[in-house]
């Protein structure tokens, strides 16, 4: 890494702030998905507004109505810290809605059908505008996915290029161990994250948006900001300049100039807030490793993020294994009490896969997903 070596940015990231935002799906009780955000809203704060402050977290909305956001209004340093915060969010919305809908995580609500939903039609409608005449988002991969975004600071370009070119080679592990979107329109399919699947295609006509998910290895900040131009002046071709902003770069990993962060896109939402927290600490532990034997080759790669979106952890679990017992090293004591659940993953396999056989056994979607957003409801992982 230029300008920091190992060791330096592995002192550098102990005691890292982190931030996290999470999304869920708006259900009646059979689980048909509800495009009401809008009411949502309007009922906790009395007006329709994009976002509104809810105990010390806001709840937002997203693009697509049937899904709500949950984002504390400050970083936290204890990842405990923030769980209970976002936790006493879940608890709230269950407390005001919870006889009338049911939420739930994962990456993409299972049963949706794009005739269910809808776009949000009131503020910041000239962006969606602009995103609907370039590349049509009525499609899965705008109105039906759910992240789990996490944002952490870096201190200056030479951190920031470290923390990015590390998260970009750590992408198809993450995905693996945090796939958790089997299902699409209520039909099992092959793939274990068919969210990136569809996220990776909803902006083709440009495809330097996405670049298929996986980041550009970078050597200085000038060539971020290069990319970014680059997505600019395609953009301004297609008389679509509004977008110029350093949010429309939509790779697994965004730098953030105007916050100093990054933000991870790449991983599913899971289950409940207990599991999020796990894929942040295991994240964060792999940050704070020394050298780490990673693939850097853009090729080999796309190669690895494949099998995960395909498979899950069921073909990179042996590179997985070795990677979380590097993770355990580094942890600090309050990362050991989550990275359990991440070994149980990567042991038994992710959420898409626990889900995909408890579909099998069931016989039906529909069947499990009580228990999944019991899973939410409770804060209660499900293995």
């Amino acid at each position: 890494m230029e300008g920091l070596n190992d060791g330096q940015a592995v002192s550098r990231t102990m005691g890292r702030t982190i931030g996290t935002e999470h999304e869920y799906s708006i259900n009646d009780s059979q689980f048909n998905p509800l495009p009401i955000s809008d009411c949502i809203i309007q009922e906790v704060s009395g007006n329709i507004a994009d976002e509104v402050p809810f105990g010390d977290l806001l709840l937002s909305k997203e693009l697509q109505k049937h899904a709500i956001e949950l984002i504390p209004q400050r970083p936290a340093l204890s990842l405990k810290a923030l769980e209970a915060s976002l936790q006493s969010g879940v608890d709230r919305l269950h407390r005001i809605f919870g006889e009338r809908y049911r939420f739930m995580g994962l990456g993409m609500h299972p049963l949706l059908t794009l005739d269910q939903t809808t776009y949000w039609d009131h503020d910041e409608g000239e962006y969606y505008r602009a995103y609907h005449r370039l590349f049509n988002i009525w499609q899965h991969g705008w109105l039906n996915i759910q992240a789990l975004q996490i944002n952490f600071p870096y201190r200056d370009q030479e951190e920031m290029l470290f923390l990015f070119n590390r998260v970009r080679a750590l992408m198809p592990y993450l995905v693996a161990v945090s796939a958790a979107s089997p299902f699409v329109e209520g039909r099992a399919t092959s793939r274990m994250d068919n969210r990136l699947v569809y996220y990776r295609e909803n902006q083709r006509q440009i495809p330097l948006i996405c670049n298929d998910i996986l980041p550009e290895r970078i050597k200085s900040p000038r060539d971020y900001v290069e990319i970014n131009r680059r997505i600019y002046r395609d953009l301004k071709e297609q008389d679509a300049g509004i977008l110029c902003r350093e949010w429309v770069n939509s790779r697994g990993v965004i730098v953030r100039f105007t916050r100093c962060c990054l933000e991870v896109k790449a991983i599913d939402e899971q289950e409940c807030l207990h599991s999020d927290m796990a894929m942040t600490a295991f994240l964060l532990s792999l940050l704070r490793c020394g050298d780490l034997d990673l693939e850097e080759d853009e090729s080999a790669l796309r190669d690895l993020l494949e099998r995960a979106i395909e498979t899950g952890t069921r073909d990179l679990k042996p590179e997985l294994e070795g990677l979380f017992g590097r993770a355990w090293d580094a942890a600090g004591p309050e990362e050991r009490s989550y990275l359990p659940l991440v070994r149980e993953r990567i042991e038994r396999g992710s959420l898409a896969e626990v889900l995909a056989e408890r579909c099998r056994q069931a016989g039906e979607i529909r069947a499990v997903l009580p228990e999944v957003a019991d899973s939410l409801r409770f804060n209660r992982p499900l293995l």
